[in-house]
């Protein structure tokens, strides 16, 4: 019987963000150095899964709340892009490679959700080809650098949940978010907008176009901030904003209800 370590490699590296340790390093701490630490310890955090280039220096801003001190196990809750899902999917590997060093999946968790029976298994081909979760392991590791063999990652590929799906694995995460050494991470870029993304919503009165996606992102992001899923539903209902993590969120916010987060 084989005990060999299954890996997943850090396929997006060299193309979305530097495959060089010591330059993603200075990179990460340069974006960190630059924000505020103003809602320490987090219990939850929303970041983006773009190319750094694009959002490394706003992914800072939530990664500078993580207190390493305190956390313990990071689940990271990614949208699937490339691969229909209903459910929840788990990785089949051991480790998760990143250019500073390498993140252990927590394998009592993993054996505690797979007992659930709501979840899948993804392919290691259907992990590396996600970069929804891949593109929080370097600040997850930059963040918790300082103890950084003291703590495990749990990552989970979200599928596209009906409403009652996402109350379901909101209920069951919600155990963990009881514990104040567990963090939660969900990864969500926000308004996807042009013919590419066959969205175009456009609110004349708010001005430019690009004015008019902030507005409608700000008004997501506020419904969020009040902890209210149903509202957040009512939203995405009403304007069909493209949030590739809508689905993650709605298991946050359902999550959040039950720990009164």
């Amino acid at each position: 019987m084989s005990n060999r370590v299954l890996c997943r490699e850090a396929s997006h590296a060299g193309s979305w963000y530097t495959a060089s340790g010591p330059q993603l390093n200075a990179q990460l701490e340069g974006w960190l150095s630059q924000v505020q630490s103003t809602k320490r310890p987090a219990r939850a955090i929303i970041a983006p899964h773009a190319g750094y280039t694009y959002c490394g220096s706003c992914a800072a801003h939530a990664y500078k709340q993580v207190d390493p001190n305190i956390t313990r196990k990071i689940f990271i809750l990614g949208p699937s892009h490339h691969v229909p899902l209903s459910r929840c999917a788990l990785s089949s590997v051991d480790i998760y490679r990143t250019p500073l060093y390498d993140l252990r999946i927590d394998q009592k968790i993993y054996g505690e959700l797979w007992k659930t029976g709501m979840f899948e298994r993804m392919s290691l081909q259907t992990d590396e080809d996600e970069h929804s979760i891949e593109m929080h392991l370097p600040y997850t590791a930059k963040a918790m650098e300082s103890h950084k063999d003291e703590f495990t990652i749990v990552p989970v590929l979200v599928g596209a949940l009906s409403e009652s799906k996402e109350q379901e694995f909101g209920k069951l995460f919600s155990k963990y978010l009881a514990d104040p050494s567990n963090l939660f991470v969900v990864s969500s870029d926000f308004c996807h907008w042009g013919q590419r993304f066959r969205y175009s919503y456009y609110d004349e009165s708010q001005g430019e176009i690009y004015r008019s996606i902030e507005h409608l992102d700000k008004m997501g992001m506020s419904i969020i901030e009040q902890l209210d899923p149903v509202s957040f539903s009512n939203y995405l209902k009403k304007y069909h904003n493209t949030i590739c993590g809508r689905h993650p969120i709605g298991v946050l916010l359902n999550l959040a209800i039950v720990n009164a987060l």
